[in-house]
């Protein structure tokens, strides 16, 4: 079984759509994996909140998503109308919430959808609560999690680990079996040629 390390960002464009192109080719190939979420947070609190929704050149940089997303079938937006854009430290102290819980890919998918698809802001914790509820996770546990800040060191260890041990500059870095894949194209063509390598 392949191990594939996810270095992302739920509020990242570039992410959903390589993630869905990963699962895509994976179906594809009948190549059996684990994938791994791992957190970078593209603005750590308190550094200021970016609005991307009114920044054109960010709009005509994702253009490159179009395509891939549509040949996905992704009605995402590039990017959604929440403005500004979240901070995500709640959603990934949710994660970790998640992976205890066995459904850490399944939490991870639904953050990417719930930002992109139904433009909801991800940085509010009731809205976080809502969302794992929809997983058949416990709203009250999860809640209590986020509000006592029982993942909070946790999630600041493993964003700390992407950008000084890993030396993230981007999102989304893959590791596949160890080794770092930069993707070009975020198409899943592109990456069943990585997982076949």
């Amino acid at each position: 079984m392949k191990e594939i390390v996810f270095v992302t960002d739920f509020v990242c464009p570039y992410c959903i759509v390589a993630k869905a192109a990963l699962k895509e080719a994976l179906k594809e190939t009948g190549i059996a994996a684990r994938i791994i979420t791992q957190p970078y947070e593209l603005t750590e609190e308190p550094n200021e909140r970016v609005d991307t929704y009114h920044d054109e050149e960010r709009k005509i940089r994702y253009r490159i998503l179009e395509e891939p997303a549509r040949q996905l079938g992704l009605d995402a937006k590039f990017p959604p109308a929440v403005c500004p854009r979240p901070y995500t430290r709640l959603a990934f102290e949710g994660l970790h919430f998640a992976r205890e819980r066995g459904c850490e890919d399944e939490y991870s998918d639904l953050m990417y959808r719930a930002y992109f698809i139904d433009e909801k802001d991800i940085g509010d914790p009731d809205i976080l609560t809502e969302l794992a509820g929809s997983l058949g996770l416990d709203q009250a546990e999860f809640k209590e999690a986020l509000t006592s800040g029982v993942y909070t060191e946790k999630e600041k260890e493993a964003v700390s680990y992407s950008k000084k041990e890993l030396k993230i500059t981007c999102v989304p870095t893959l590791y596949i079996d160890g080794k770092q894949t930069i993707l070009q194209e975020y198409t899943k063509d592109e990456l069943i040629r990585l997982l076949m390598q």
